[in-house]
C-alpha cells in the first residue's frame, strides 16, 4: 500500500520530517508491505524554506540586517533559479533581540538584502513567504536595501521602521536593482487585508507586533502618507489590493514595485515540493499540523493537502496535537478521520513532551482505519 505523508510541523515539538518519520513507524506496524512517501510541506510562512530544502533545494546563508538593525545570519533555499525566502528569517518576530517588540522602528531591510543575495546567486524567480514578520513599514526597508532612496524634506535617508514614513518627502526608485526587471516574484500570502484603514496592516496586525492603539494610528497615518506619495509617482493605486497589508505592508511593496503575484502559500509550497507527482498511485494521504482549528480552514497546510488529494480522489487522514473542529467540519474539508494527540493521553501536557511517541501511536491507529477502509472499498469495487 502506498501512503503519502504530507504534514506540516507541530510547532514547538516536531518538524514536519520528524512527524513523517514517527508516522511511518506507526503505519509499518500494521501495513505490510508499506510504501510511504514523504512530501515536505508548509503554508508559506515559517517552515517554507525547510520544506524547500527537504525537497532538494540548496541552503544559502547571508549576513543581513535584523529588524532592529543588528547583524544576523539568515538562510534561504535556492534551486535552478528559484529562491525561496522567508521574511521571518531576516525580519521576523523571532529575530528581535530579547523578543522585545519595536512596532514603530522595526525594518524589513534584511529581507531586501536576502533578495539581493539571491539575485547575485542567479535567482530569476523569488518566492517570498511573509509570515511572522516584526515590521509595519510597508516593505520600505526592503526597497531601500534593493536600491530605492527614501528621503525626508532635508534630503536625509529615512531611518528604518514604519513611523519614519510620515517624514517621507521624496522617493527615488530609479536605483532599484536592475535584475528585478528580469525576475518573477511570487508573494506567498494568505491574508487579503489592504495596506491602510480599519482592516489594514497597522490596525489588524500592529497589536500583534507590540503596537498600542496610539501607535496603530501613527503607523496607519504613516503608511497612508507613504502610499499617497508613491502612488502619485506610479500613477496607480495599490493600497487596497488584496494582500497589500500582508506582513506589515510588505505585500504592498512587493505588488506595487516588484510586480509580485500573490498566491496562497500552501499552493506555492505544494508546487515547489511536488505533491501532485507524489500522489500518483497513492492509496491514502496523511496530513497534519499542531493545531487543526478554524484558522486551518482558511488555507493552512492540511486543507491545501486535502484539496490536492481530492483532485486525485485519494482519501485523506490527519494527525494533530489538538483539534477544535467537529467531524462535519473535518469531513467538509475533505478529511475522513483525525487522531489528536491530546485524545491519547490523560494529561494534555504529555502531547508536547511525548509528541514523537504519540504521533507513532496515532500512525498505528490511522493505519488500522486506512487498512479497513481500503479493504472495504476494494471489495465494493469488485461487486
Amino acid at each position: 500500500m502506498k501512503i503519502v505523508i504530507a504534514s506540516d510541523k507541530f510547532k514547538g515539538t516536531l518538524t514536519g520530517a520528524e512527524v513523517a518519520a514517527a508516522l511511518h513507524t506507526g503505519l509499518s506496524r500494521v501495513i505490510d508491505p508499506l510504501e510511504s512517501v514523504t512530501v515536505p510541506v508548509a503554508d508559506g510562512g515559517e517552515g517554507t524554506v525547510d520544506a524547500a530544502l527537504a525537497a532538494g533545494f540548496t541552503e544559502r546563508r547571508a549576513r543581513v540586517t535584523g529588524p532592529t538593525g543588528q547583524r544576523l545570519e539568515a538562510s534561504y533555499a535556492l534551486h535552478e533559479g528559484t529562491a525561496v525566502i522567508e521574511m521571518a528569517a531576516a525580519s521576523g518576530l523571532d529575530r528581535l533581540p530579547g523578543g522585545t517588540r519595536q512596532p514603530l522602528t522595526a525594518t524589513s531591510y534584511g529581507t531586501g538584502e536576502l533578495i539581493s543575495d539571491a539575485l547575485a546567486a542567479g535567482a530569476t524567480r523569488i518566492v517570498l513567504g511573509v509570515g511572522g514578520s516584526a515590521t509595519t513599514d510597508a516593505g520600505a526597508g526592503m526597497l531601500q536595501a534593493l536600491g530605492a532612496s527614501l528621503r525626508d524634506a532635508q534630503g536625509r535617508e529615512l531611518p528604518g521602521g514604519g513611523a519614519a514614513l510620515a517624514q517621507l518627502a521624496t522617493a527615488d526608485l530609479t536605483g532599484l536593482d536592475e535584475r528585478l526587471r528580469h525576475t518573477t516574484v511570487v508573494l506567498a500570502a494568505d491574508v487579503e487585508n489592504p495596506l491602510t484603514g480599519a482592516n489594514g496592516a497597522a490596525a489588524v496586525f500592529g497589536p500583534q507586533k507590540g503596537a498600542s492603539a496610539e501607535q496603530v494610528a501613527e503607523l496607519d497615518a504613516a503608511l497612508t502618507h507613504f502610499a499617497d506619495l508613491l502612488e502619485a509617482e506610479l500613477g496607480t493605486a495599490y493600497r487596497q489590493q488584496p494582500g497589500a497589508g500582508a506582513a506589515g505592508g510588505m505585500g504592498y511593496a512587493a505588488i506595487a514595485l516588484l510586480g509580485a503575484e500573490r498566491r496562497r502559500g500552501i499552493d506555492v509550497v505544494l508546487e515547489l515540493t511536488g505533491l501532485d507527482q507524489a500522489l500518483a498511485g497513492a492509496d491514502a494521504v496523511i496530513t497534519g499540523e499542531g493545531s487543526l482549528d478554524s484558522q486551518s480552514l482558511e488555507g493552512k497546510t492540511p486543507i491545501g493537502v486535502a484539496q490536492a488529494a481530492a483532485a486525485h480522489r485519494i482519501p485523506v487522514y490527519a494527525v494533530c496535537g489538538r483539534t477544535t473542529l467537529d467531524p462535519e467540519q473535518l469531513a467538509n474539508a475533505g478529511i475522513r478521520h483525525t487522531v489528536a494527540l491530546v485524545d491519547l493521553v490523560k494529561d494534555p501536557g504529555e502531547a508536547m513532551t511525548r509528541s514523537a511517541e504519540l504521533v507513532t501511536e496515532a500512525g498505528t491507529r490511522l493505519a488500522k482505519t486506512i487498512a479497513q477502509e481500503h479493504a472495504a472499498s476494494t471489495t465494493a469495487g469488485r461487486r
